[in-house]
């Protein structure tokens, strides 16, 4: 009898489990009617819209050539007024804008009002540092503030939907797209991706100067194979939840309103078409309850997958999740939604509840951003007038490009530069407004951007005397100088010899005291479809270096770059390397400040820079192998995991940068030596400024798992601090570790913290030496 009941009771137990679960997913999946304040007012105009309408707006072509005064008349004001369009993205003005919303919310049946996107990646007018420079910053607040200024700027301009934050996780610097990112780690990768959407968004989206976010590129876009753009990605289940899905499940636990598809397939099924990844995972894991955007024509591109014609193409993507197309409507590129969906529903492949469900998220988006009660609401002409490219706006953009600057070299302390200084500034890159802002900056006013040579005449003043020449060419390969300069990115090539622009160089060099050499990447050689297979500055630029060299005077390179590079032989023949990215509207009278020291350095690399592009993908945080390298002097050894030809370690480590102050780090301590769910440690490392500038540090802190059940990374950053300390000042710097910290998800795709012991290092960059020890105990 007591073995029946003990069997009744478990069917009971396992009965009530399933009903739960059950009960549980449906919650998750219905989240998006559940929580919705707008419901009612969305299904009363849902029940009204025909089927054209519906997939009208699951529309988003690009605006074409809409002209001030003409919007009335362009191509795409019928489709508008037949409610065809439900938004438009590159469109910039209000008085373009505000033309086009007219004809939506005065000429269409339903006047439903249209939404506006465009790529506000780095700033506005006001332009910031890259994405991948304003990471080095390491500073979570100026990060959120830039998001907060560019959503200022484009909503006083009419836009109210940004395609960013791109928060691609990437190790591989081929890929162009690393500019747009964060870089390789994936705790820092989160926290940026945080700061974003809460710049961007702010707390209440109705505000007219916060605009909607839209993450991307969803999911896994930045470890293409071969670092070629837009091919194959194909990684193990526990690799994507533990090293690259993090900073976008960062960004939808932050209130990211949309999700941008990436190119990529994912487990052989394309982004754009994938359910388990936009509906299994982001809506309903997740409770994702925005809306989900295709990236440019990334619904027909599923044809060249391999995934059908357009029909099969179109359902595959509104059946997976899709709720709009991001496409051009041309004969070229058509509109894959407007172009198949009709029909689909008629032949069964595409369920009229699907569209709806579509169409609903949409319509809730807009009354999320108060469309519907102000149409015009981001229309403000006194806005557009006062707020975009303010002194102020450039004031604060100079200010960040200088924090992301990351100092490599510097010996014999030639930097900082005295202002009384003969200097000689040579290079390709010493003057070009168009290339200072850097990739992915649509908006920007390149006429006004400051270069490098001006901003040091502004800022060394009247003291000191700067002789320009360029020196060389950006290439010798004119055909690829070309590429590599477009979008009005040129950098007109000298009709002289190279032979003639590097002796102009050397010429004055000569009657110098130092020599600036502005060298590397063109702004158009990093970014989309922007991938190289050699990563190292081009020939003509390193023969102008050698030939600087042999003058025996010291030589500052200042290096604009768009992703990590290989400078073995700039690391060994330069005096000091700072590297600037591409730093914005204000770049040359920021990277001025650095180098005359009126602002100390302070930024750390994001990104592992390699010594050669064989040892690529290289990140920090790799697994160990079965036969580690012995040495930590890298000498090769036979049997073990290592390179014949060249260190396994890189050039230089993530976390790495210098300043032109000394920080000596000791006594790490522990508040306990032990860890479980309901204690935290305390970890207390003395920072101290021993040099002779007051300056900035970011200090870091990383673990490691040492025995897990299945293999675990040699290092792990889980917390940093960007502290100011005084010249003799020493700091004490905190960091707090609780079990949340140490989780990770196991062969069973489960998220778990297992007990056993820890190793704790705290330091500079990811190379940290102080090291202590923990438990995890149950």
């Amino acid at each position: 009898m007591n073995k029946l009941f003990k069997i009744k009771q478990a069917l009971f137990v396992i009965t009530v489990t399933l009903i739960v679960s059950c009960n549980q997913s449906q919650n998750k999946t219905n989240r998006n009617l559940v929580d919705n304040p707008f419901e009612k007012k969305v299904d009363s105009i849902l029940n009204l819209m025909t089927v054209e309408e519906k997939i009208g707006q699951l529309n988003l072509p690009v605006s074409g050539d809409i002209i001030t005064g003409q919007a009335q008349s362009s191509d795409i004001a019928k489709e508008i007024e037949e409610g065809k369009v439900g938004g438009l993205f590159n469109i910039k003005s209000v008085e373009k804008i505000k033309e086009v919303q007219k004809i939506a919310v005065e000429k269409s049946r339903l006047k439903i009002p249209l939404i506006f996107g465009m790529d506000v990646i780095h700033g506005y007018e006001t332009t910031f540092p890259i994405p991948l420079g304003l990471s080095c910053s390491w500073d979570m607040e100026l990060i959120k503030k830039t998001a907060k200024m560019a959503a200022q700027e484009a909503t006083a301009d009419g836009i109210n939907w940004t395609f960013s934050p791109m928060v691609d996780i990437s190790r591989d610097p081929r890929w162009g797209r690393v500019s747009e990112g964060s870089g390789e780690d994936t705790f820092l990768g989160s926290e940026i991706a945080k700061a974003m959407v809460k710049g961007y968004q702010g707390d209440d989206l109705t505000k007219n100067n916060t605009m909607m976010a839209c993450v991307k590129h969803f999911a896994l876009y930045g470890a293409p194979e071969g670092g070629r753009d837009y091919n194959t990605v194909d990684m193990s289940r526990m690799r994507m939840y533990n090293e690259y899905l993090p900073p976008y499940k960062a960004a939808v636990d932050a209130g990211v309103g949309s999700v941008m598809a990436s190119f990529n397939e994912i487990d052989g099924i394309p982004a754009t078409g994938n359910k388990w990844l936009l509906t299994d995972l982001l809506r309903n894991d997740w409770s994702f309850n925005g809306f989900v955007v295709t990236d440019y024509t990334g619904i027909y591109e599923m044809i060249h997958h391999g995934m059908g014609d357009k029909y099969d193409v179109a359902a595959l993507a509104l059946n997976a999740g899709v709720d709009m197309d991001m496409a051009g409507d041309s004969p070229v590129i058509p509109a894959a939604f407007i172009k198949t969906l009709k029909q689909s529903v008629e032949n069964g492949k595409v369920s009229m509840q699907n569209v709806d469900a579509a169409v609903k998220r949409m319509l809730t988006a807009k009354y999320q951003l108060g469309l519907f009660d102000n149409p015009y609401k981001y229309c403000d002409e006194n806005r557009a007038k006062t707020e975009v490219f303010t002194k102020e706006n450039r004031a604060f953009a100079r200010q960040v490009a200088s924090q992301s600057m990351v100092l490599l070299k510097n010996d014999n302390d030639i930097l900082p530069l005295k202002k009384s200084a003969k200097i000689a500034l040579v290079g390709p890159l010493a003057y070009t407004k168009e290339n200072m802002a850097g990739t992915w900056s649509v908006a920007t006013k390149q006429d006004e951007s400051i270069t490098l040579l001006e901003g040091i005449k502004d800022v060394a003043g009247k003291n000191a005397t700067v002789l320009y020449a360029k020196g060389s060419n950006l290439s010798y390969d004119k055909d690829f100088e070309k590429i590599a300069t477009m979008f009005g990115r040129e950098i007109p090539r000298d009709g002289r010899t190279d032979e003639q622009l590097r002796q102009e160089a050397v010429n004055i060099a000569a009657k110098s005291d130092v020599i600036i050499a502005a060298i590397g990447e063109s702004s158009e050689m990093s970014g989309e479809s922007s991938s190289r297979s050699d990563i190292s500055i081009p020939q003509a630029q390193k023969d102008l270096l050698k030939a600087l060299v042999k003058t025996g005077k010291p030589i500052v390179i200042v290096l604009f770059n768009g992703r990590a590079l290989v400078l073995n032989e700039e690391s060994k023949s330069a005096t000091a390397i700072l590297d600037v990215w591409f730093s914005g509207s204000e770049s040359g009278h920021a990277i001025a400040d650095v180098l005359f020291g009126d602002v100390n350095p302070s930024g750390k690399l994001t990104s592992t820079f390699p010594r050669s592009v064989g040892q690529i993908p290289l990140y920090y945080n790799h697994k160990n192998t079965g036969r580690p390298l012995g040495n930590k002097e890298g000498k090769f050894e036979k049997f073990k995991s290592n390179y014949m030809d060249v260190p396994n370690e890189p050039l230089y480590p993530f976390g790495f940068g210098l300043s032109y102050t000394k920080f000596d780090y000791s006594n790490l301590k522990l508040s306990a030596n032990q860890l479980n769910a309901d204690s935290n440690i305390e970890i207390y490392v003395d920072v101290t400024n021993s040099g002779e500038f007051d300056g900035k540090e970011i200090v870091q802190l990383y673990i490691r798992d040492l025995v897990g059940s299945v293999t675990r990374p040699v290092k792990e950053l889980k917390g940093f601090q960007k502290v100011e300390i005084k010249k003799g000042e020493t700091r004490t710097v905190s960091f707090k570790l609780t079990v949340e910290d140490l989780k990770f998800y196991n062969y069973n795709l489960d998220f778990v913290a297992e007990p056993g012991d820890f190793d704790v290092f705290v330091g500079a960059n990811s190379d940290a030496s102080l090291k202590s020890q923990f438990e995890l105990v149950e």
